[in-house]
Protein backbone atom coordinates (compact mmCIF):
# COMPACT_ATOMS: atom_id res chain seq x y z
CA UNK A 1 0.00 0.00 0.00
CA UNK A 2 2.86 2.37 1.09
CA UNK A 3 4.99 1.72 -2.45
CA UNK A 4 2.33 2.82 -4.97
CA UNK A 5 1.59 5.98 -2.83
CA UNK A 6 5.02 6.26 -3.34
CA UNK A 7 5.85 5.42 -6.67
CA UNK A 8 2.78 7.80 -7.83
CA UNK A 9 3.96 10.54 -6.08
CA UNK A 10 7.72 10.50 -8.17
CA UNK A 11 5.28 10.07 -10.97
CA UNK A 12 3.53 13.49 -10.54
CA UNK A 13 6.55 14.67 -9.58
CA UNK A 14 8.43 13.80 -12.81
CA UNK A 15 5.52 14.99 -15.09
CA UNK A 16 5.37 18.25 -13.56
CA UNK A 17 8.49 18.81 -13.50
CA UNK A 18 9.01 17.77 -17.67
CA UNK A 19 5.62 19.61 -17.91
CA UNK A 20 7.52 23.20 -16.78
CA UNK A 21 10.47 22.73 -19.38
CA UNK A 22 8.32 22.35 -22.15
CA UNK A 23 6.21 25.58 -21.77
CA UNK A 24 7.65 27.75 -25.12
CA UNK A 25 8.50 31.74 -25.33
CA UNK A 26 5.17 33.01 -26.33
CA UNK A 27 5.32 36.42 -28.48
CA UNK A 28 3.81 39.79 -26.32
CA UNK A 29 3.26 43.23 -26.00
CA UNK A 30 2.59 45.67 -23.34
CA UNK A 31 2.90 49.18 -22.54
CA UNK A 32 1.69 52.43 -20.35
CA UNK A 33 1.75 55.64 -20.59
CA UNK A 34 1.31 58.46 -17.72
CA UNK A 35 0.91 62.27 -18.06
CA UNK A 36 0.09 64.42 -15.12
CA UNK A 37 0.53 68.18 -15.26
CA UNK A 38 4.26 67.63 -13.98
CA UNK A 39 5.69 64.78 -16.49
CA UNK A 40 4.97 62.48 -18.80
CA UNK A 41 6.72 58.70 -18.64
CA UNK A 42 5.82 55.80 -21.31
CA UNK A 43 7.36 52.30 -22.28
CA UNK A 44 6.49 50.19 -24.82
CA UNK A 45 8.31 46.38 -25.93
CA UNK A 46 6.98 43.35 -27.81
CA UNK A 47 8.36 40.17 -28.30
CA UNK A 48 8.58 37.77 -31.32
CA UNK A 49 8.67 34.85 -28.83
CA UNK A 50 11.57 33.72 -30.38
CA UNK A 51 14.04 35.72 -28.08
CA UNK A 52 14.02 39.21 -30.14
CA UNK A 53 12.54 42.17 -28.09
CA UNK A 54 11.83 45.53 -29.25
CA UNK A 55 10.95 48.56 -27.48
CA UNK A 56 10.94 51.85 -25.92
CA UNK A 57 10.29 54.45 -22.67
CA UNK A 58 11.27 57.64 -21.89
CA UNK A 59 10.07 60.87 -19.81
CA UNK A 60 9.81 64.27 -19.97
CA UNK A 61 9.25 66.37 -16.90
CA UNK A 62 7.65 70.03 -16.30
CA UNK A 63 11.20 71.76 -16.98
CA UNK A 64 10.86 70.26 -20.52
CA UNK A 65 13.72 67.76 -19.66
CA UNK A 66 13.65 64.05 -22.04
CA UNK A 67 14.80 61.18 -22.56
CA UNK A 68 13.59 58.41 -25.25
CA UNK A 69 15.46 55.07 -25.24
CA UNK A 70 14.66 52.90 -28.11
CA UNK A 71 16.22 49.44 -27.66
CA UNK A 72 16.58 46.27 -29.77
CA UNK A 73 17.57 42.90 -27.55
CA UNK A 74 18.51 39.67 -30.13
CA UNK A 75 20.56 37.05 -30.44
CA UNK A 76 23.08 39.60 -31.81
CA UNK A 77 22.61 41.61 -27.41
CA UNK A 78 21.26 44.38 -26.18
CA UNK A 79 21.91 47.61 -28.59
CA UNK A 80 20.04 51.35 -27.15
CA UNK A 81 19.38 54.50 -28.59
CA UNK A 82 19.27 57.55 -26.62
CA UNK A 83 18.23 61.02 -27.67
CA UNK A 84 17.87 63.16 -24.97
CA UNK A 85 18.47 66.84 -23.35
CA UNK A 86 19.32 66.31 -20.11
CA UNK A 87 21.75 68.84 -18.42
CA UNK A 88 25.86 67.18 -18.44
CA UNK A 89 25.33 64.66 -20.95
CA UNK A 90 27.11 64.87 -24.31
CA UNK A 91 26.79 62.90 -27.43
CA UNK A 92 28.81 59.72 -26.54
CA UNK A 93 28.84 55.60 -27.63
CA UNK A 94 29.63 54.18 -24.51
CA UNK A 95 29.14 49.84 -25.73
CA UNK A 96 26.78 49.22 -27.79
CA UNK A 97 24.71 52.55 -26.50
CA UNK A 98 24.23 55.54 -28.65
CA UNK A 99 23.53 58.58 -26.69
CA UNK A 100 22.27 61.67 -28.49
CA UNK A 101 22.64 64.83 -26.16
CA UNK A 102 20.81 67.95 -27.04
CA UNK A 103 22.71 69.65 -24.09
CA UNK A 104 26.05 71.19 -24.95
CA UNK A 105 28.89 69.58 -23.10
CA UNK A 106 30.42 71.81 -20.97
CA UNK A 107 33.93 71.02 -18.88
CA UNK A 108 33.30 72.96 -15.49
CA UNK A 109 35.90 72.86 -12.71
CA UNK A 110 33.53 70.32 -9.82
CA UNK A 111 34.59 71.99 -6.48
CA UNK A 112 35.48 69.67 -3.46
CA UNK A 113 32.33 69.37 -1.22
CA UNK A 114 33.74 69.52 2.55
CA UNK A 115 31.98 67.56 4.93
CA UNK A 116 30.70 69.38 7.94
CA UNK A 117 30.08 67.11 11.50
CA UNK A 118 27.01 67.46 12.84
CA UNK A 119 25.91 66.37 16.05
CA UNK A 120 23.20 63.91 16.64
CA UNK A 121 21.08 63.71 19.39
CA UNK A 122 19.32 60.40 20.31
CA UNK A 123 15.93 61.05 22.22
CA UNK A 124 14.07 58.31 23.39
CA UNK A 125 10.71 57.31 22.65
CA UNK A 126 7.95 56.49 24.52
CA UNK A 127 7.71 53.17 25.49
CA UNK A 128 5.99 50.77 23.07
CA UNK A 129 5.66 52.99 20.52
CA UNK A 130 9.32 52.89 18.67
CA UNK A 131 12.73 51.12 18.72
CA UNK A 132 13.79 53.07 21.84
CA UNK A 133 15.74 56.11 19.81
CA UNK A 134 14.73 58.48 17.34
CA UNK A 135 17.51 60.57 14.98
Amino acid sequence: MFLPIILSCIFLAHAQYHGDILHHPQPYAFGYAVRDHHSEQHRHETSNGLGAVVGSYGFTDARGIARQVNYVADQAGFRAHVNTNEPGTANQNPAAVHVISHQPHVHRVVEPFHVREVDVVAAPTVHGLGTGFVF
